[in-house]
C-alpha cells in the first residue's frame, strides 16, 4: 500500500490533481449545502453547461479558458438570480434555458471551427492530466476565499438558508449573500471542469450535502460532514481511477454514490 501511494505521488499530475481536486472538493461541499437546502442545486448544472460552452469557444479561437470562462460563468450566475427574482421564468426553468442555450452554442462554434479535439473532450468528461500549476494557484485562492467567507458570516449564511424573509427583516443583505454565493459557485465550477468534466462536475455539489442529511440533522453537522465525506469521495475517485485507467470524473461520481447509498443505509439503521 505504501508504495503505491508513493507510486502515485511520483506524478507530478496525480500530487496537482490530489491538491486541486481536495480544495474543490471542499468549496463544493460547502456552497452545495447551502444549495441544496435552498432547493437551489441544479445551478451548479446549469453552470458547468455555461462553463463549457464559454471554454469551448474560448479553445477554438485560442484563448485562455479560465480567463474567458469564470467571468462569463460569473455573469451567468448573476443573470439566473435576476431572471429568477424579477421575471416570471422560475429557477428551474431559467437554468435550463442559459445552460441549454449555452452548451449548443458552444457545440456548434467547435464544431465550425477546430471540431471536438482532445482539449475540448477533456473539458467534457474531465482529465487528471489537464491540471496545471496555475489551477492548483487558482484552487488554493479560492478554498481560501469559500472558506474565510463561510466561517466569518456563518450565521448570516445559516439564517438566509433557512429563512430568507427572516434574515431581510433582521436587516441582513439575503440578495448579497445569494450573489456571493452564486458567483463562489461559478469559480468552483469552471476550476473544478477541468479535471470533473462539465457533465460530472455538479455532483461535487449535490451528493456530499444530500450523503450527509441522512445521517446528519444540524447545519452544522451537515457542512462538516459534506466536506469529510467529499474529500474522502475525491481521493477515493482519483484513486480507482489512476490504477484502474478509468476517467477521473466518473470514478469520483461513484464513490459518492457509494456513499450516498452508505449513509442513506446508515440512517434507516440510526432511525
Amino acid at each position: 500500500m505504501i508504495d503505491f501511494v508513493r507510486t502515485v505521488f511520483s506524478y507530478g499530475f496525480m500530487a496537482r490533481a490530489f491538491i486541486a481536486g481536495s480544495l474543490i472538493s471542499v468549496c463544493a461541499a460547502l456552497l452545495g449545502t447551502t444549495l441544496v437546502l435552498k432547493r437551489y442545486s441544479m445551478i451548479g448544472d446549469g453552470l458547468s453547461h455555461v462553463g463549457f460552452g464559454t471554454m469551448a469557444i474560448a479553445l477554438a479561437f485560442n484563448l485562455a479558458p479560465l480567463a474567458v470562462s469564470i467571468p462569463v460563468c460569473v455573469l451567468a450566475a448573476f443573470l439566473l438570480l435576476r431572471v429568477s427574482a424579477s421575471s416570471g421564468i422560475k429557477g428551474d426553468a431559467a437554468i435550463a434555458l442559459i445552460s441549454s442555450s449555452s452548451l449548443a452554442i458552444g457545440i456548434l462554434v467547435t464544431s465550425a471551427t477546430s471540431g471536438l479535439n482532445t482539449d475540448v473532450t477533456s473539458f467534457m468528461f474531465g482529465s487528471i492530466l489537464a491540471i496545471s500549476r496555475a489551477d492548483v494557484a487558482v484552487s488554493v485562492a479560492l478554498a481560501a476565499a469559500v472558506i474565510g467567507l463561510y466561517t466569518a458570516f456563518y450565521n448570516r449564511i445559516f439564517l438566509v438558508t433557512f429563512d430568507e424573509a427572516f434574515a431581510t427583516a433582521a436587516g441582513i443583505r439575503a440578495s448579497a449573500y445569494n450573489a456571493l454565493t452564486a458567483v463562489l459557485t461559478a469559480v468552483t465550477i469552471v476550476v473544478g471542469m477541468r479535471l470533473m468534466g462539465a457533465m460530472m462536475i455538479s455532483s461535487l455539489i449535490v451528493f456530499p450535502a444530500l450523503s450527509a442529511m441522512r445521517v446528519f440533522h444540524s447545519f452544522r453537522k451537515v457542512a462538516a460532514a459534506a466536506v469529510a465525506l467529499s474529500v474522502l469521495c475525491f481521493a477515493a475517485g482519483i484513486t480507482a481511477s489512476f490504477a484502474l485507467s478509468v476517467p477521473a470524473g466518473a470514478s469520483i461520481v461513484a464513490a459518492n454514490l457509494a456513499a450516498f447509498l452508505l449513509c442513506t443505509a446508515a440512517g434507516r439503521l440510526l432511525r
